[in-house]
Parts: C-alpha cells; structure tokens; sequence
C-alpha cells in the first residue's frame, strides 16, 4: 500500500475528524470563555477588589523598581528580580470557569443518558419464524 493511500486512509477514519472537530470547537469555546471572563467576570471583580488588570500585578523580590511602574517596563530594570503572579491569576480563573462550565455541560448530558435509559424500550419485533408460526396460529383458529 502506498503511502499517500495510508495517509489518506488514516486522515479519513472517524476518530481523526472528531478529534479535528473536537480541537476547533474546542478554541472557539477558548474564545467565549476568555470573552466571559475579561468581559463580565473580571469587571465584577475589579469593582469588589479594585483592580481590573491582573496582569500587571507583580512583587519586586530584588532591585530598585519604582512603585506603580507597569510589569513591562520594570523587567526592563537592570538587575531587578521580579515575581509576576497576576496573569497566573487570570490564567487560573479562566482555567476554574472552563472547568465549571465544562463540568455543568457533562452533568447535563449524563442527565440526559439517565433518562435515556430509564425510558422503556420497545418490545423486540418478533422474528421472521415467530411471525411465520403466529400466521399459521391465526389461520388455524379461523
């Protein structure tokens, strides 16, 4: 078999589009909750905290960094060492919200396979020879 046949063959199989799928589906759900999150998340928690931009919430562990100098700016200090913890902030409440969101949209569908099975299913048809014999039984009765 050649190569481009396998290759064709690999890339066509199910599991490699629902995974292809899955990955588009999954940056475009990167995108909305990012969009939840800077856009109507964030805002509340500025206006409890006071602060709306994690990102540039840093510590100054060594040098001489003017208080108030935006995060780019002071790592361009020289000599100054600093712990940049605000994005890891953002970054982790946008992890939490994902996972929450995620976790609700599992719970839902196990929800809905609950029900699935717990409604009864339909008798099983009877088989061509069942069918066959309940004929026979319905003549002979007449």
């Amino acid at each position: 078999m050649s190569f481009t046949k396998e290759f064709k063959e690999f890339a066509i199989k199910g599991n490699v589009m629902d995974l292809a799928v899955g990955v588009i589906i999954g940056a475009a759900f990167g995108k909305i909750v990012d969009s939840v999150v800077n856009d109507l998340i964030m805002p509340v928690v500025a206006s409890i905290i006071g602060q709306p931009d994690f990102s540039n919430l840093y510590l100054v562990l060594k040098g001489n960094v003017p208080e108030g100098t935006p995060l780019v700016e002071a790592r361009k200090v020289a000599d100054a060492a600093i712990f940049a913890y605000g994005n890891f902030i953002t970054v982790l409440i946008n992890f939490l919200i994902l996972a929450f969101i995620i976790f609700l949209m599992i719970k839902g569908m196990n929800n809905l396979k609950r029900k699935e099975a717990a409604a009864p299913a339909p008798p099983p048809a009877p088989s061509s020879t069942d069918q066959l014999l309940m004929e026979i039984r319905d003549q002979l009765k007449k």
